[in-house]
């Protein structure tokens, strides 16, 4: 091929390539949209909730009846992408919103299209029924729930998990995300993969919460307890009605108890000193990293364990 030829059409193919991905970059479309429906109910309402990318929050409202909003985001990416694709995704939604109920049953967010969910997010407000059972899930984005009588569980791959005024038992779940739960009524169970828990009880029901990287604080607790982090400190405050048992790889234990408690100490620090406030009965040995016995003639087991960090029981 002769000289100029080639040079030719280099500088062709070059000029293509910039009209095809300007800058080498793939661009965004997008666009935004809405719906909002209306249910009647009757009776408690069984309610799922999920979202593959979105916020979801939930409140407590008026009685026999369900609303539902969701706030629609489409964006398509990639050198053949258009905004009348991501416009067209917008109005699918609009015109057919992932809303179903079966009497007292109703589930939101279910895509079953595969081109909608891979370029459809949808965040989602509720207003229930303050009785309603609740399963809520989303994939990435944040949880809001509040006011609910009823079950309430809520899961996240990465998102904080927010729940308050509850009334029921309450099971958390986050990959990586913090999980606040305040003024809980029933028992709770708390799972986080990176974050923290922050609990609030105002009944008696058992605490079950672990986290693999955050501390733990816990008030109000009354019945049994199982908490454990690897990286994180412990903090409880309550009256101990049950055993408890608490553990942290790497962090302090803090124990705060109401009353005039009685039980049986069990606690172990592998790199930290042991400092209570009660007049501990022994039995076994006694030091500064380890200490068993009883408390105002034993009760509850009261088993602590921490392999880097102190032990305070005040």
């Amino acid at each position: 091929m002769h000289p100029d030829t080639r040079t030719r059409s280099v500088v062709a193919a070059a000029a293509l390539l910039f009209l095809v991905a300007p800058s080498g970059r793939a661009e965004a479309q997008q666009a935004v949209g809405s719906f909002s429906r209306t249910l009647t109910v009757s009776g408690p309402v069984d309610l799922e909730v999920s979202s593959g990318s979105g916020r979801i929050e939930v409140r407590a409202g008026q009685a026999g009846r369900v609303e539902v909003s969701g706030r629609i985001t489409s964006s398509n990416w990639g050198i053949f992408s258009s905004r009348s694709s991501a416009e067209e995704a917008v109005r699918r939604v609009e015109a057919n919103p992932p809303v179903e109920q079966s009497g007292s049953r109703i589930r939101v967010g279910r895509v079953d299209d595969g081109w909608l969910r891979e370029n459809v997010s949808i965040s989602y407000t509720l207003v229930v029924p303050a009785d309603t059972t609740l399963v809520s899930k989303t994939g990435s984005g944040a949880h809001l729930i509040e006011g609910l009588r009823g079950t309430v569980t809520a899961s996240s791959g990465s998102g904080a998990i927010h729940i308050r005024d509850a009334g029921g038992d309450v099971r958390a779940s986050a990959g990586s995300g913090s999980i606040l739960a305040e003024m809980v009524g029933g028992s709770f169970t708390g799972r986080t993969g990176s974050g923290g828990i922050d609990v609030s009880q105002t009944g008696n029901g058992p605490v079950d919460a672990s986290a693999s990287s955050g501390s733990i604080h816990l008030t109000g607790v009354r019945g049994s307890l199982h908490a454990s982090t690897s990286s994180g400190t412990l903090r409880v405050q309550g009256e101990q009605t049950s055993d408890w048992r608490l553990s942290t790889s790497s962090g302090s234990v803090t124990i705060e108890l109401a009353g005039k408690p009685a039980f049986s100490l069990d606690a172990h620090s592998s790199s930290g000193r042991i400092d209570t406030q009660y007049p501990v009965t022994v039995s076994g040995t006694i030091g500064r990293r380890e200490l068993r016995g009883s408390v105002n003639g034993g009760g509850p087991l009261l088993h602590v364990r921490t392999s880097s960090g102190g032990i305070r029981i005040r």
